[in-house]
């Protein structure tokens, strides 16, 4: 794994991240979720699942989950994160990469693949995982791929006023021209985020597709909410998080707007013979 990498996670913020600022992206990932995985009970890897934020609540909902992360930390909170719901526990959580995963062919109803993709810069390296995700899929099975936007960091310097920090606008500009993230000062600016690929909406599907899945879905997480400062206030209130979801809903695969969502999520079925 990149040094860089391995250092921003070894921080720990992933465990909490998705609680504070980042809860308009859990909350819309858990609603696509819940649309296209298969029911319950069903076999769930989860690759690249952190400290089991998604994986947790899965199991919760009756899904056999197994999670796997390249970060020893992340894998002992989710192994905590298990531990701590007995009567709803983790099939397993392991180190892994998503390049060569540590499971058996056709062994899963569908892979989770929600952070990988984010930190493989050669394309090379993202078919692979892919094609990893398609070798231990059944049949029919589904994907999750999730990818950051091209314009995520635009959107985050605008709002978080990162635009105005001294050397910014040089690494957005980059990720705009070539979708390749790169922090050059990690330790002096860790909420600048760590080495990534940004992907057009167009380069995911394609990527998906290439792996010999058909594309089922390509939908904007956060979509519209983006567009909030603090999308708090309204996830706290039953009425105006309705509504909220329900705006986002409505144009969440409006190609127009797909790129301005700072995640997205393609959703992807094996066929029942791949190249």
């Amino acid at each position: 794994m990149d040094r860089d990498i391995a250092a921003h996670y070894e921080l720990g913020h992933e465990a909490d991240r998705l609680d504070t600022w980042g809860r308009l992206e859990r909350e819309r990932t858990l609603e696509l979720l819940e649309r296209h995985l298969p029911p319950a009970p069903a076999d769930v890897l989860d690759v690249g699942g952190g400290p089991g934020a998604y994986a947790v609540r899965l199991a919760r909902a009756g899904y056999a989950v197994r999670l796997v992360d390249p970060v020893e930390l992340h894998v002992e909170q989710a192994r905590a994160a298990s531990a701590a719901q007995p009567d709803a526990p983790l099939a397993g959580a392991e180190t892994g990469d998503a390049r060569e995963l540590p499971a058996g062919d056709a062994s899963f109803d569908a892979v989770l693949l929600l952070g990988p993709l984010y930190h493989l810069q050669e394309a090379a390296d993202r078919m692979r995982a892919l094609r990893e995700a398609a070798r231990v899929l059944r049949p029919g099975g589904v994907v999750a791929v999730a990818a950051i936007s091209r314009f995520a960091s635009t959107i985050d310097g605008l709002l978080r006023a990162r635009l105005t920090e001294p050397g910014f606008e040089a690494v957005l500009e980059r990720g705009v021209r070539d979708g390749r993230h790169v922090n050059p000062d990690p330790v002096g600016h860790p909420h600048w985020f760590t080495t990534a690929f940004l992907h057009r909406p167009e380069e995911l599907a394609g990527e998906v597709r290439a792996a010999g899945f058909e594309l089922d879905a390509l939908l904007a997480i956060e979509g519209v909410g983006a567009f909030l400062a603090d999308a708090s206030p309204w996830l706290d209130d039953p009425v105006r998080r309705e509504l909220l979801m329900r705006a986002i809903r409505r144009v969440e695969a409006e190609p127009a707007l797909l790129g301005a969502s700072p995640h997205l999520l393609a959703v992807g079925r094996a066929r029942a013979n791949l190249d």
